[in-house]
């Protein structure tokens, strides 16, 4: 199975002997046994198709996505350590100081901004490779604790997953000297329509990660690749599937199948489990979509019932799905309203059920849609530091 693994490299550092790891060419040979996996990409398949359907009949949908971008980025940062939450980043995204470092909300700002540039390219007809790879990691560190890891530029020196140095890491990948083949391989494969869009985004998703191009950011940028691949073949109009959400909750395993494809060539396992992971994913944002819906159709209702105010509260309410907690002076800089005419529409919004005001403060109150955010927020708790 030597041509489903790789090769590992005797190198030596300081005098210390490490093997760091050469992946396979892709396609991987023998190929992939696809008669394994029919079943679980037949599922995932039709899961996704169903959640595409689903999104055009999203009302707002420009909204809805805003908030659906920055989940993924969330649980993504979050597979790295990143400490923010879905409040920390509204507050960040306000200009409004949150209560934790800096430089973790400033990671999950720049998830957002870096797979925004990535489709903005590719809808201007600029094709998935590996300069845009390049360009989506400057996004993504640029700023922050980021800047010192060569954004937008491949690694120039060895790195290294787990432990202090080569001899003693967890896994080690090729040397620099090998970057370039495996990386034109990789882009060479982006581009092979010989496997099905999903199948081609579970094996390159590895075989990123295995390269690991980047001194930092490679975890959230493989994930990246995935939805771009997706959006690129046409599998999703919009990035509306957050496989975060299973790989933190799956983190050992997920971690674990990375580990057996680079040492046995466990691909088919491997897919197996990404599969899985697409369907469930797939079936938890529908779930999220139906139950959005349902709880935006019901507070427009009670918003028609609230004679003069409505109108503003309903200009008020469509930018809540946008930015579920405000401020005043927030809400009426946005809507180019007076302060007192934000503030009438927010306390009233309150006294219906729709709105809580949390800060408990007589000034620069902080009202929060929590209905709303709850939906939102669901699987993005940060891990707890040990």
């Amino acid at each position: 199975m030597t041509g489903r693994i790789g090769k590992y490299i005797t190198q030596t550092v300081s005098g210390e002997p490490f093997k760091a790891h050469v992946p396979p060419e892709l396609p991987v040979d023998p190929p992939i046994v696809m008669e394994k996996i029919y079943p679980f990409l037949e599922k995932a398949t039709l899961a996704i198709a169903e959640l595409s359907g689903l999104t055009k009949a999203i009302p707002n949908k420009s909204l809805f996505l805003y908030m659906y971008v920055r989940k993924e980025a969330l649980l993504s940062s979050q597979i790295e350590g990143t400490q923010s939450s879905f409040s920390d980043l509204m507050l960040f995204e306000q200009h409004l100081q949150p209560e934790i470092n800096l430089d973790d909300v400033n990671e999950v700002s720049n998830y957002v901004k870096a797979l925004h540039h990535g489709l903005e390219r590719i809808e201007g007809g600029f094709p998935l490779s590996l300069r845009l790879l390049k360009e989506v990691h400057q996004v993504l560190l640029s700023g922050g604790r980021g800047m010192t890891k060569q954004p937008g530029e491949f690694r120039r020196s060895q790195n290294w997953i787990g432990g202090t140095r080569p001899g003693n890491a967890l896994y080690v990948p090729p040397p620099v000297n090998m970057l370039d083949d495996c990386l034109a391989n990789l882009e060479q494969f982006l581009h092979d329509n010989s496997l099905p869009t999903i199948i081609k985004a579970g094996i390159a998703h590895v075989q990123f990660e295995s390269i690991h191009p980047f001194l930092d950011g490679n975890g959230r940028l493989g994930r990246l690749l995935i939805i771009l691949l997706f959006c690129v073949d046409g599998i999703l109009d919009e990035p509306i599937l957050y496989i975060s959400l299973f790989l933190k909750q799956n983190r050992r395993v997920y971690y674990n199948l990375l580990t057996q494809v680079r040492e046995h060539g466990a691909w088919e396992v491997w897919l197996e489990f990404f599969l899985n992971g697409l369907f469930d994913t797939a079936k938890q944002a529908i779930l999220a979509i139906q139950e959005i819906n349902g709880l935006f159709h019901d507070h427009l209702a009670i918003i028609d019932t609230m004679g003069r105010s409505r109108i503003t509260c309903a200009k008020v309410f469509e930018y809540l799905q946008m930015l579920p907690q405000v401020t005043v002076s927030g809400v009426a800089s946005a809507l180019s309203v007076s302060l007192p005419t934000a503030r009438d529409a927010l306390n009233n919004m309150v006294e219906v059920g729709i709105l809580e005001e949390i800060s408990g403060k007589v000034r620069n109150k902080v009202y929060v849609y929590r209905q709303y955010l709850d939906i939102l927020e669901e699987g993005t708790e940060p891990f707890q530091r040990r």
